[in-house]
């Protein structure tokens, strides 16, 4: 498939990608970003999103003009960005026009594993390689562990961060989720402020923030005709994440046999120690674990001042700079 060149650049030798997804008639969108100076052997990795903001908003987005993706550029990596269905410049499912409580949750982790498990495939096909990396967040964990599963021989290494693990169930009713749901920019500042403790200086910065919020607003064309402005986003991840909270996890990650890192921010209330600790014990097939804790970051450590942390971490492991 050529790249389509019909959606904004964020960088001007990014290309964009098209590509057939589980849902026939829908296409996923895949943004890719070449290294300047290719290290030997091609290295593809993909970032795989989590519940609330597509590619353009976390691994491909600028912080005083540098992004992670620049980083992982830099040294060498062919880097790959998946928008799921119903987020940034991926189709929309048809539910998402009607009431959302007429339909179930969109996008939950076994469709998600489809969409990354052909969004993988035409990676390994662009790049002329047969297995890529994959860098996952929060909830998007569970789909990318469930692809490792299915298919391992596309999986090189695999970097969780902020993963969600199996929490005990609680006697709490299980919550109906609708659809969709629709997510302003209050609902975003609130959320990603929650976790600094009290008395803690900001990890994030206000105009930071104010950059990628008109950003985010844009993922959506009818944000703007809503009050307050806000954008429209499926409800499966959210789903399978209280699922994994109400001992239900989606997958079992002693299945998982590639070598995995979890990174985590020390103020993460859905990544605590007690979840690391039983993730990282759980993936006793994997060939290689790290858990690596990083200081002064929250579940949205990629947005913060720790991100150059994240960074290095990542860097490190997905070149297999570690012994086992």
């Amino acid at each position: 498939m050529m790249p389509t060149e019909s959606f904004e650049k964020l960088d001007p030798r990014e290309h964009h990608f098209r590509v057939s997804g589980p849902i026939e008639g829908l296409r996923l969108f895949l943004r890719h970003l070449a290294p300047l100076r290719p290290a030997g052997r091609t290295r593809a990795v993909l970032f795989v999103h989590g519940m609330s903001f597509p590619s353009a908003l976390s691994i491909a987005h600028r912080f005083d003009g540098r992004s992670w993706r620049d980083e992982l550029c830099d040294t060498g990596f062919d880097v790959w960005g998946l928008d799921f269905y119903g987020f940034g410049y991926s189709d929309r499912y048809a539910e998402m026009s009607q009431p959302a409580e007429q339909n179930p949750p969109l996008g939950q982790a076994q469709e998600i594993s489809q969409q990354i498990e052909c969004a993988a495939r035409f990676i390994c096909a662009q790049n002329a390689v047969p297995r890529i990396s994959l860098i996952a967040h929060s909830g998007g964990t569970i789909g990318t562990a469930i692809v490792a599963i299915r298919s391992p021989e596309l999986v090189d290494r695999l970097v969780f961060f902020a993963p969600i693990g199996r929490r005990e169930p609680k006697h709490n009713p299980a919550p109906r989720f609708p659809a969709w749901r629709l997510i302003s920019l209050k609902d975003q500042w609130e959320r990603f402020t929650a976790e600094v403790p009290e008395g803690q200086p900001p990890v994030l910065s206000e105009a930071h923030f104010r950059d990628w919020g008109e950003r985010y607003l844009k993922t959506d064309p009818d944000s703007s005709v809503r009050s307050p402005a806000s954008v429209k986003t499926p409800t499966g991840i959210v789903r399978d994440i209280t699922a994994a909270w109400q001992g239900k996890l989606a997958y079992d990650p002693v299945h998982v046999r590639a070598p995995v890192a979890i990174i985590r921010g020390e103020w993460d209330s859905m990544c605590t120690d007690a979840d690391a600790r039983w993730l990282f014990d759980a993936l006793s097939n994997s060939t290689v674990k790290r858990d690596v804790k990083i200081s002064r970051a929250t579940h949205l450590m990629h947005l913060e001042a720790s991100r150059y942390a994240l960074y290095r971490e990542t860097q490190t492991f997905l070149k297999g700079e570690t012994t086992s």
